[in-house]
């Protein structure tokens, strides 16, 4: 092979290893918060699962299935119906763990870095923290509220100071679906 060859070929090589590898890794998001400290999958909006339907209804059977006993864990240690979990899941991330919302929220349950903080949650990313994130947030909901179903999915989708702002479900179109949708998505679970 001639020089000029043997140098085009390891720089292809350099690059392919680069699209595969990535860059070697800095410790730029050190100033993190500790709840997102990988770096968003995708940007913000287009992992979103809330807003598509791109994925089949078989996939999303197949891929729920899969977090069920994390579900189920969670729901015994914090007291909260396993099948409400499910339907929050279904209703903020379609069951798309790297889901990454405009807003910052991020995974399963969707939750914001403060609340992930708040929790001293390490990794939003990952099913199993999320999950018992989502759980123990929407458990101290429900007990704030007195059982009221309705105003904890309020606060959990808008947060507790603007149900309290408007003694009520605030009247945000997505505040308004959210609750809309975890009461169907509840009963389906419920029925299932």
């Amino acid at each position: 092979m001639n020089p000029a060859g043997s140098a085009l070929s390891i720089l292809f090589s350099m690059i392919m290893i680069y699209f595969i590898i990535g860059l070697p890794q800095t410790d730029s998001f050190a100033n993190i918060s500790p709840a997102i400290k990988r770096p968003r999958p995708y940007k913000a909006g287009i992992a979103d699962a809330r807003y598509t339907n791109e994925k089949p209804d078989a996939w999303i059977r197949r891929e729920e299935s899969s977090f069920y006993p994390i579900i189920h864990k969670a729901a015994d240690k914090h007291d909260v119906d396993p099948a409400l979990i499910k339907a929050i899941i279904m209703a903020e991330s379609r069951y798309n763990p790297m889901a990454t919302s405009e807003k910052g929220a991020i995974g399963l349950m969707q939750i914001m870095p403060a609340t992930a903080s708040a929790f001293s949650t390490q990794d939003m990313y990952d099913p199993v923290h999320n999950i018992n994130t989502g759980v123990e947030y929407l458990k101290n909901l429900l007990t704030q509220y007195e059982g009221n179903l309705e105003l904890a999915l309020a606060a959990y989708n808008a947060g507790p100071g603007k149900v309290k702002e408007y003694r009520g479900v605030p009247p945000y179109e997505v505040t308004i679906h959210f609750v809309k949708k975890v009461f169907e998505y509840y009963r389906h679970y419920l029925e299932a």
